[in-house]
């Protein structure tokens, strides 16, 4: 049943983008200057999760490579590489400049030299969760060295303002911005057609399948794509010929499931400190997780710190918010709600 898994995984990046072709000529556009060998600007590419923030950053990133021999580029997932020493030394390691770099004792400063006098060829930096970041001051390190492009991903863009200092909001806030919206149901079911097409064999799945999960994933293409992927993955374990509507409907719910315990394995330890507080305690409002997390943490962050990591969690349907900005609390989405693919 499955032809190429590849094509189903959530990290693909295919050979064509669909439905993003202004986003992808304006990402092109502000990285064309490194094919010349010049500086290219800041991009800093926000929206909700699940829309192709990542897929499109790394494909232009990839065709520029195709067609520039002197141009490379690296991937940094700042959530899993949320320290700054973490997110220097990824970098860095992509460059093979890591050789000699003692994870336990080598100074910051030390590894920003070697991004200083880095003399290969330009490269495309993606900094992918960027507002994960726990000091974003890297950001302007990376800035101000010409001989690398940098590509912000966030999902808000006051998430990613709201950690910096005033000189690097100012820097950012003059930067290109590629500003992507949630995938309309026919744009999903497009994208979802040409995953079966490629990644499945022909008629294990029907166009009313492939229209009800695009339905049902709400212009989220990264849900859309694991409902697809667990449907074939659990039909071919069970020697289906095709894709039955029953497998279709568990499927959601694993999609669901699957996505939400990849969220909760890459929180940090204070994120999960502030997470296991609002289980353990909520509804509660910022301010009082603020009280319980500095209790129960050695070197707390700031009450803005934790109103950002909550805003993070409830964009991941971590949490959920309820009331206003002055009347706010959080509680845990505790429950994995069905998908309705009927």
């Amino acid at each position: 049943m499955i032809r190429d898994a590849r094509v189903l995984r959530a990290g693909f990046v295919p050979r064509e983008v669909e439905h993003r072709d202004a986003e992808v000529n304006h990402l092109s556009s502000v990285l064309k200057p490194i094919t010349n060998g010049e500086p290219a600007e800041t991009a800093i590419v926000t929206g909700p999760s699940g829309i192709g923030k990542t897929c499109i950053s790394r494909f232009v990133t990839e065709r520029l490579r195709e067609e520039v021999l002197e141009v490379e580029a690296t991937y940094v997932n700042c959530w899993r590489n949320y320290t700054r020493f973490r997110t220097l030394y990824q970098i860095l390691d992509d460059l093979g400049t890591t050789i000699d770099i003692h994870r336990q004792s080598t100074p910051h400063d030390e590894l920003i030299e070697r991004l200083q006098q880095y003399n290969g060829p330009r490269t495309v930096i993606i900094l992918d969760e960027v507002d994960q970041l726990e000091d974003p001051s890297i950001l302007y390190d990376l800035h101000s060295l010409p001989q690398f492009a940098v590509i912000c991903i966030a999902n808000k863009e006051e998430d990613l303002f709201n950690r910096v200092d005033d000189r690097l909001v100012s820097r950012l806030r003059s930067s290109e911005h590629v500003r992507m919206d949630k995938y309309h149901d026919e744009q999903l079911y497009d994208i979802l057609r040409t995953r079966a097409k490629w990644g499945l064999e022909k008629d294990v799945v029907t166009e009313d399948q492939l229209y009800r999960i695009a339905d049902a994933a709400a212009g989220d293409a990264r849900l859309a794509i694991g409902v697809l992927r667990s449907a074939a993955s659990k039909a071919d374990r069970e020697n289906h010929e095709r894709v039955t509507d029953d497998v279709l409907l568990d499927a959601a719910t694993d999609a669901r499931a699957q996505i939400r315990q990849r969220s909760l394995d890459s929180l940090t330890p204070h994120q999960q400190a502030v997470y296991t507080i609002v289980r353990d305690h909520g509804p509660l409002a910022p301010s009082k997780i603020h009280e319980y997390y500095v209790d129960e943490v050695d070197e707390p962050r700031t009450k803005r710190t934790v109103r950002s990591y909550l805003s993070k969690m409830a964009q991941y349907n971590l949490l959920e918010a309820e009331g206003t900005s002055r009347d706010r609390q959080y509680s845990i989405v505790d429950s994995v709600a069905a998908t309705s693919v009927q």
